[in-house]
């Protein structure tokens, strides 16, 4: 017999009925319902702000501020080159083609090529930017570097 929908289950113990708290002292939840005795936390209504510490310094405010974040900063989609052995000699390379096959998602601000592993195709790659390394990786196998004007 196969499993289908008509014979599903859940597994054993899945199914937990819910705590049900102040009904009473054979329950083991009676009486405070398992919040203690008195104090902020034993309230109804009680919640607390995250990173809230009773009124201490909180410990986000009492490390010093550091660095800063580049407004203008563009991030590249990177891709090595050994992503590239997957297509065929003398083929033309595209950002475009790239995203499509599905070898980098998010194209943001550019492409850059970077140099990891080796290639073993002769390619024409046209990307925003390079690493040196990859550039004379695709040189050196008889490929052509295209550098594309950045986006804006």
């Amino acid at each position: 017999m196969g499993i289908g929908l008509h014979n599903l289950k859940r597994h054993p113990g899945a199914n937990r009925s819910r705590k049900r708290v102040g009904r009473g002292p054979g329950s083991g939840l009676g009486k405070t319902a398992g919040r203690g005795h008195k104090g902020q936390k034993s309230r109804s209504g009680y919640s607390h702000r995250a990173g809230f510490e009773g009124g201490q310094m909180p410990l986000y405010r009492r490390l010093p501020k550091r660095g800063f974040t580049n407004i203008f900063r563009k991030e590249f989609a990177v891709v090595n080159l050994v992503d590239l052995n997957r297509f065929n000699d003398d083929e033309v390379i595209t950002p475009e083609r790239l995203h499509d096959e599905g070898v980098c998602r998010d194209l943001k601000a550019g492409l850059k090529i970077l140099g990891d592993g080796e290639l073993k195709k002769k390619l024409t790659v046209r990307a925003h930017k390079f690493s040196k390394s990859a550039e004379e990786k695709i040189t050196k196998a008889g490929g052509k570097v295209e550098v594309i004007d950045v986006k804006r």
